[in-house]
Order: structure tokens, then C-alpha cells, then sequence
């Protein structure tokens, strides 16, 4: 498959860029997509919720009350959790919610992911580009030229684009990833993927291995 390269200016440049079809022609896989970003949701928890169960809470532990005559039922301490301020049952504790996943799992979700994308045809190359500082309003103005800032966006560029991914930052619906840390929960989250020349031949390398 070839897609156009244009240009920041929205424009194609008349070259094209050839997609590998190990990489973004294969047959896509979905458990593996389901996965992979079920492993990079669960690693974005913190884990660290926790309340006190009734062996920890501060208190006196006497017993309240006489244990027949009253007419009510028996109670044995002010740390049960039928009282107010008592302890917790089975409350949460802190955890780890990730999970290993293996690397060629991961690999194949990834060029799942982008041949979902391809097939779809919300894949766009552009020519190499880079900021001089960073500015949100330039960034924008290239989504607007290329007809696609009113919807979710991934901007891959190579490493070393810190003004880019900067500009970047302050707008909701765009994101900018370098192509060494593209993640399949990136691709799948995106509209429409915008990919760099340079970006392009790396990630095709890294996934033909």
C-alpha cells in the first residue's frame, strides 16, 4: 500500500510513501488489541486506595454493653462495622493491577492496531517538519490545513521534536508520541493518525523484527 506525503502546509508533495504489509497489512488481530490495552489501562492505576479494617481502628475494647437483657443484639466493641467509625469490611488494601504481557503479543497488537487504521484508511504521512519554539496556534493551524482538528489526533514524530510535543500539550484532542513509545492504546484511541517520513520507516523497522 502507498499513501501520499503532504506537506504542513496540507498539500500533497507528489512522493509517496510505501506501508509495509508485515506492519499494516495483516490480518488484525482483536484479542491481542484487547490485551495490550487492557495491560497499558491497568498500569496507569496507582493501586494505593486503602481503609482501615476493624483490627486496625484506634479505640477502646471494651465491651459496650452487657451481652443479654438489653433486647438488642450482642456488641462487642465500638471497632465492629455496624458502628459508626468502626472498621471497614473487606476494604481495599493497596495492589498492583499490572500484568506481563509477552513482547511478541505486544508487537503483534501494535501492527494490529495499525493495519486497523490503514484498512480504515485514517493513516496520513507528512513531511518531516520540526518547531523553532513551542506554539499551540502553529500546531493547530497545521490539523485545520489538513481537515482534521476537529477530531482526535496522534502526531508520531522522531525522537528529539520537543517543541512539537510541547505545542501539543494544551490542545484536548491532539496528542504527539515519538515512534520509539507509540503504544497500541494510542493508535486505537486516535481518529486519524498523522505520521513523519522519518517516523514511519522507524516504526516499520522496529515491528518487522
Amino acid at each position: 500500500m502507498e499513501l501520499a506525503i503532504h506537506n504542513i502546509e496540507g498539500k500533497e508533495t507528489g512522493k509517496k510513501a510505501k506501508l509495509d504489509k508485515d506492519v499494516f497489512g495483516i490480518e488484525p488481530n482483536d484479542h491481542a488489541i484487547y490485551l495490550d490495552v487492557k495491560q497499558f489501562l491497568a498500569h496507569q492505576r496507582q493501586g494505593t486506595a486503602k481503609a482501615k479494617e476493624r483490627g486496625e481502628i484506634a479505640g477502646s475494647t471494651r465491651k459496650i454493653k452487657r451481652q443479654k437483657g438489653t433486647g438488642g443484639a450482642r456488641a462487642g466493641s465500638l471497632k465492629s462495622p455496624v458502628f459508626v467509625g468502626g472498621g471497614r469490611v473487606f476494604g481495599p488494601r493497596p495492589q498492583v493491577h499490572g500484568f506481563k504481557l509477552n513482547k511478541k503479543v505486544k508487537r503483534l497488537a501494535r501492527r494490529s492496531a495499525l493495519s486497523t487504521l490503514a484498512q480504515n484508511k485514517t493513516i496520513k504521512v507528512l513531511e518531516d517538519f520540526s518547531f523553532e519554539a513551542p506554539k499551540t496556534k502553529q500546531y493547530v493551524d497545521i490539523l485545520r490545513k489538513l481537515d482534521v482538528a476537529s477530531t482526535k489526533t496522534l502526531l508520531v514524530m522522531p525522537e528529539g521534536s520537543t517543541n512539537v510535543v510541547l505545542s501539543a500539550r494544551n490542545f484536548p484532542k491532539g496528542k504527539v508520541v515519538t515512534a520509539e513509545s507509540i503504544n497500541t492504546y494510542d493508535i486505537m484511541n486516535a481518529g486519524v493518525m498523522l505520521v513523519t517520513e522519518s517516523s514511519l520507516n522507524i516504526i516499520q523497522e522496529n515491528l518487522k523484527k
